[in-house]
């Protein structure tokens, strides 16, 4: 009988990171957490690739990098897309990030900030690290600040071609761009079908985030996600973010909201200045190191 204690011979593999890797989901939309101190270089766009990959890598549907120095926060953080490309925030992403600097003994109870390159936001971890509170900061509407094209406007009810399918869409940023699309009914099939479409439309010089929203009540919204430099995912903090926003901005709901997508709810609040409250839970999936040879292929 084998023994199980045995030790193989031969070198020990080389770990691509120094630190361990850590993973988390937000109602299904996973991230890894990368601790910069065990990096000895910059992130390169083909390892961020390789990384997210969920063949031939640890797969996720982004990169958390973190904790950094931050002058005008505790914490700084950068966010990175599963194409390299780097996103300004993310709702989820931030949530596990706080749940992970939770688990690392480096907050408590208290809320903390942290700094994006779409703003710095108030995070409150509660439940033993299972949910997480983040003040996402100001939604807008303005055609400038969510870097549409044509005329300074909000960009409310307007229309666009995809494909062949006209759509009702507005457009809403707390630091990172979406495109709210209103339907009467949502599907992932539709979603995965426009999504792309959408996101890469002229009118949105920097691509955009992509949400079909269906309103259920005042209280209630279903979302289904197309994320930029993503695609399809099962939910997204920021997405839910700027649904509510746009549907209480048109009337549709009420300032508290739940907002279901395929990976479960969330809860968003929005404040009369229009700054946005986004609660949900987060568990932990992992913890472990990724080795050089994944990088060799």
């Amino acid at each position: 009988m084998p023994d199980s204690k045995r030790v193989f011979p031969g070198k020990t593999p080389d770990p691509a990171c120094g630190a361990p890797l850590a993973k988390y989901h937000g109602l299904g939309n996973d991230y890894i957490v990368i601790d910069p101190a065990g990096r000895p270089a910059e992130l390169a766009v083909q390892q961020i690739r390789r990384i997210c990959d969920r063949r031939y890598g640890a797969g996720s549907d982004g990169i958390l990098l973190g904790p950094l120095p931050a002058t005008n926060a505790d914490f700084g953080l950068r966010i990175f897309n599963p194409d390299g490309s780097e996103a300004e925030k993310s709702g989820n992403g931030l949530r596990i990030f706080a749940r992970y600097l939770w688990d690392q003994g480096l907050v408590g109870d208290a809320p903390f900030t942290v700094a994006t390159a779409g703003g710095v936001v108030t995070a409150h971890v509660q439940q033993d690290g299972r949910m997480v509170t983040v003040e996402m900061g100001r939604v807008s509407f303005d055609s400038r600040e969510v870097t549409v094209s044509g005329p300074p406007r909000e960009v409310l009810n307007e229309t666009l071609l995809a494909g062949d399918t006209e759509v009702r869409f507005c457009a809403a940023t707390l630091g990172n761009p979406h495109c709210v699309v209103l339907r009467e009914q949502v599907s992932a099939e539709e979603a995965k079908r426009l999504g792309t479409l959408v996101e890469t439309d002229p009118r949105f010089p920097r691509r955009t985030n992509v949400q079909f929203m269906q309103v259920l009540d005042r209280g209630h919204l279903r979302i289904e996600i197309w994320e930029r430099g993503a695609g399809y995912t099962l939910a997204s903090g920021s997405s839910a973010c700027a649904a509510a926003a746009v549907a209480h901005r048109l009337g549709l709901c009420d300032a508290a909201v739940a907002v279901s997508m395929p990976g479960g709810s969330l809860e968003v609040r929005i404040a009369p200045d229009w700054n946005v409250t986004l609660r949900g839970p987060v568990t932990s999936v992992w913890q472990g190191v990724l080795l050089q040879e994944a990088f060799d292929a």
